[in-house]
């Protein structure tokens, strides 16, 4: 029985020369998240997957893996972009990356303080 081709695995990967991280499937840039520094955070402005590559959950595959590296990082995030923003909040692992005194200002529950740079 012949196997399946596999479906090629989406890659993150930072471009701080671009600001922004991106993701690729199968060599192909298929979105982004664009962010600046901001002191000890990275303020995430933008997110956006091409047309057609929507439909496929990389939009949360790309968040997720830049707030990881954001997180070893050991940087703060700012969810100026609403994609950001709702992904933190039905994530709630990730609202402790958001600064505790810019909680309010995103509309995310105020949480103990973990540690992460105001």
């Amino acid at each position: 029985m012949a196997r399946p081709p596999s479906t090629p695995q989406p890659v993150v990967t930072d471009r701080p020369e671009n600001g922004r991280f991106e993701i690729a499937v199968d060599g192909q840039v298929a979105g982004f998240a664009a962010y600046h520094s901001v002191g000890d955070n990275l303020d995430f402005t933008h997110t956006e997957i091409e047309d057609r590559f929507e439909g496929r959950g990389l939009g949360s595959i790309l968040i997720r893996a830049a707030l990881e590296a954001t997180r070893e990082r050991g940087m703060g995030v700012l969810p100026h972009c609403p994609f950001v923003r709702s992904f933190i909040e039905r994530h709630p692992e990730y609202i402790e990356l958001v600064p505790p005194l810019r909680r309010r200002q995103f509309g995310l529950p105020q949480v103990p303080d973990s540690g992460v740079t105001q």
